[in-house]
This record gives structure tokens, sequence and C-alpha cells, in this order.
């Protein structure tokens, strides 16, 4: 029995709908978020610059009531408060966004061992406003960092004392919430299953026409242990996770998406041409017109489907996430993917619309797993996971589908394999987080020179013999390794 060593919260955020309010209570709540949307403005547009670099969100109040007090909009002092450091937060996590953008362009300039003082140095400046006397650094901030501006105008954020929550029945509930009047709550009735207490967030969703609690549940406490089981995890599309250990989780998760997505696409080849006609008939019959638009080139039924979409979709990744871990705590290995994934059966409107969405709800739901099993989740540079022997380690062999053929002609699934790259790829010691494509590239020919080396062959005998993929003899690491270990002749 392993040695518990630690706990970790199993937290997670839940929305619980609104379904009852007084009409002079949704006016005041509607005014309420408008003014708020005021504060919230002025605070990016006032926190959000480069001045305030390494900003304490503990301290953000005193500089935006300096020039605007609750008094002027007609405000409770602690709703303005509470959210001018929900700004400041928002901001702190887009600060930290922008240096983890930049610690990898450092990375890119200065490889290899040797730049190590120097990419250490150059990460200790981003703390603080010392960057700007760096004009390196301050050029990449300045690319990377997008100045803060806020038009959201629809929300209200409450802190425990700013509400009280009543049981009515089993699954429904009374908030009595801050108003504009001091000392005069506003009733409204929400249904949950839990009694709501800690942040919350009310939210005035416009596009479902209803108001919503945002909040954070907390469902206990997890064991973590002191030896956590290594697993590599490689992302696609026909499923959403394959494992190191040959287990597929989420295998519905290509034929969904691609019927979803051919129907959005051949949905809009339709609309493009009822839309051309609607174009045509403004002037010569504006009736006609009139009637396309109303009846064909609305967004309300198609939005709709379009959110029952992505749910469907959402359901799958998430039991596939669940899958994955089992409850058990692990350490992840995941790749970092920066780039849509590519893939020859999807068509370009789809890597467009649903592609990236998918890959950012991937990442979010593994993260949100392992924070509920106690697992660490490690991303690693996913350059040529695929094409690699996990066997061997090299750039012999070709894949192909969902096939792997090694330069002996042994077969291997090719997820598999890859996913046993990228758990090798969390202990490579060679190939960072941050390496280029390139640098990576140049690390793996060498190894498999050193290979073939063994072997008594070069890596023009690999190319020759259709072991190695050609496109690899452009480069510069290619031809430098030809003439450093030539092999001998066959």
């Amino acid at each position: 029995m392993p040695r518990k060593v630690g706990t970790t919260k199993k937290v997670s955020t839940q929305v619980v709908p609104v379904v009852g309010m007084t009409e002079s209570v949704e006016l005041e709540l509607l005014s309420m978020m408008k003014k708020l949307g005021i504060v919230r403005s002025e605070s990016y547009n006032k926190l959000g610059s480069i001045n305030h670099w390494g900003l304490d969100w503990k301290k953000a109040i005193p500089l935006i009531k300096s020039f605007r007090t609750p008094g002027s909009l007609g405000l409770p002092a602690k709703l303005m408060d509470w959210t001018i450091n929900d700004v400041a937060k928002c901001i702190t996590a887009s600060q930290a966004a922008c240096k983890d953008a930049v610690i990898k362009k450092i990375y890119k300039r200065f490889p290899g061992k040797e730049n190590q003082k120097s990419r250490k140095e150059l990460s200790k400046q981003l703390k603080n406003l010392t960057f700007l006397s760096n004009s390196l650094l301050h050029r990449f901030v300045r690319k990377e960092f997008k100045r803060g501006h806020s038009w959201v105008k629809n929300q209200i954020v409450y802190q425990q004392d700013g509400y009280k929550c009543k049981r009515l029945s089993r699954n429904t509930y009374q908030l009595e919430i801050a108003g504009l009047v001091r000392g005069k709550r506003n009733k409204i009735i929400v249904r949950s299953n839990r009694k709501i207490k800690g942040q919350i967030r009310l939210i005035h969703n416009q596009s479902l026409g209803r108001f919503e609690v945002h909040l954070l549940v907390d469902y206990g406490n997890v064991k973590i242990p002191s030896d956590r089981r290594s697993i590599g995890v490689d992302k696609g599309y026909t499923e959403a996770f394959y494992d190191s250990d040959g287990y597929a989780h989420g295998k519905d998760l290509g034929k969904v998406a691609t019927k979803k997505s051919d129907r959005i696409c051949a949905k809009n080849r339709n609309r493009a041409k009822l839309w051309a006609l609607h174009r045509k008939l403004e002037k010569l019959d504006p009736a006609k017109s009139a009637r396309i638009f109303k009846n064909n080139l609305t967004r309300k039924t198609e939005n709709k489907r379009y959110r029952q979409n992505q749910s469907e979709l959402t359901a799958i990744i998430g039991a596939a996430s669940k899958s994955l871990f089992n409850g058990e705590s692990l350490k992840v290995f995941a790749e970092n993917l920066t780039q849509p994934i590519r893939n020859r059966r999807q068509s370009r409107a789809m890597s467009r619309k649903l592609n990236s969405w998918m890959k950012g709800k991937m990442r979010d739901s593994l993260q949100k797993w392992a924070n509920w099993t106690g697992s660490v989740v490690t991303e690693v540079q996913p350059s040529y996971t695929s094409q690699i022997d996990s066997v061997t380690g090299t750039l012999l062999g070709k894949r192909s589908g969902d096939n792997f053929t090694r330069f002996n002609g042994v077969v291997l699934q090719a997820d598999h394999n890859a996913a046993k790259n990228i758990l090798a790829r969390g202990t490579d010691k060679e190939i960072s987080r941050y390496m280029s494509k390139t640098q990576v590239q140049a690390v793996l020919l060498r190894r498999t020179a050193r290979f073939l080396k063994g072997m008594g062959l070069s890596l023009a005998d690999a190319v020759e013999l259709g072991w190695l993929d050609c496109k690899h003899t452009t480069t510069q690491a290619f031809k430098k390794l030809l003439v450093e270990m030539p092999g001998t002749s066959r």
C-alpha cells in the first residue's frame, strides 16, 4: 500500500439556472450589470496596460477609486470592490499567459545547455518591469501581451456576505442578493441540487434569454499517493485519447464530430446561396427578400443546435478523460498542441470551427480530472512523436493511417506507438517543451545516425532502403551527420 503524502480538493464549476424573479428585480439587476460594466471597462483600461505588470490584485481597489467612486454610479461600495478584484485577477492571469509565451520564445532564441544561464536571467527579468530596459524582452512582451479591454456588462460578482441562501424544497433555493438600495435585498429562485455558498457570479445569458448563477463546488478531498504511475497520452481525432498502456478512450469522437461538421458545412453552403438570392431580390422584390431573410437566414435555431452539438462532444471528451484516469492518481504526459490538429478526413471549415475548440476542451477536461484524482498533467514538445519508432527511439519507420511500420517490417498500432513516444518525451533531458521543431529533428536525426552506425549503415543508406523519410535529407543536421557518421559501404 503506497504511503499517503497529501490531499487535494475536488473542485468544479456548476451553472445553476434562475427559475423565478419579479419584473422589478430583473430590471434592477440589469441596471446594476450595466453600471458594473462601466466599472469593469474602466478597471481594464487602467490596470490592463504594461505599467501594471506584476499587479497584486489585492491592491487594485485604491487605484480605481482614485478616479471612480461608487457614489458617482449609485453603486454599493462592496459590489464595486468585488468587480475590481475580479478584473485584477483576470489581468494577472493574462500576464501569466504572456510570460509563458515569452519564455517559449526565449528558449527558441537561446537553445542548448550553453545558454541556460542566459535563459534563467531573462526569465527572472519577466517578474517585474525590469524587462523594459532589455530591448529583446520588451519586444517579445509587446508582441504577446494584449492590452486589456472589456465590454462585458451582463454579470455581477458576489462574495459570501453579499447574499443569503434559503432552501425552499428539494431542488429549489431562494437567494437574497444585495441590490442598489442599502439594506434591501432582491429575491431570486434557483434550481440547484445543493446549497449555494462561496463566491458566485450572476450572469444574464443573452443567447438563452435567462439568468444563471455560476459557482465553484467543492466535492471533497482526494488523497495523493507518493508514487504516481507515469502514462503517456496521445490526443487524436478518431479517438479522444490513446494511452501508452494501449487503451483508446472516447472512440466515437471522430465519428460524431465528422457527422456534425458535415451537416454544418452543407447547411452553410445552402445558406450562402439563399443569402445571395436575398441580396439580389432586395431591390427587385423587397417583400420576398424579407421573407427569405426571416424564414431561412436567422441564426436562432442553428445556434441552439450548435450548442447541442458542442454539449454532445463535451460529454464524449469528459467521459474519455474520466475513463483515462479511472480514479487513479497518475503522472500524465500529454502533447502541448499549440496548432490545430491536422487530419485529411476533415474539411478546412471543420478545422477552423471545431478543431481548436475540441483541442481546448481536451486540455481542460484532462486538467479537471487530474485535479479531481490528485494527478499531474505535464505537457511535452509534440514534434515527431507520431513518426518515431517507440522501440528504438529513432526516425526509422513510416506511419500510414492507424499503422506504424518499423524498419524491420513489424507493424505497431500508430496511436499506441505515439503515446509511448510521448511518455518517453516526458523524461527526455535533451528535448525540452519549448524547443523548436527543427531542433527536435536535429536531436532525433543524431540518435538515428548513432543507431545506424551500430549496424554499419549511414543516414543515406536508411533513405535508400526506405527506412527514413526523404524529407529529412534537406536539413542542415542531416548533411552535417553524413560527414560526421558516414557509415560503411554496403
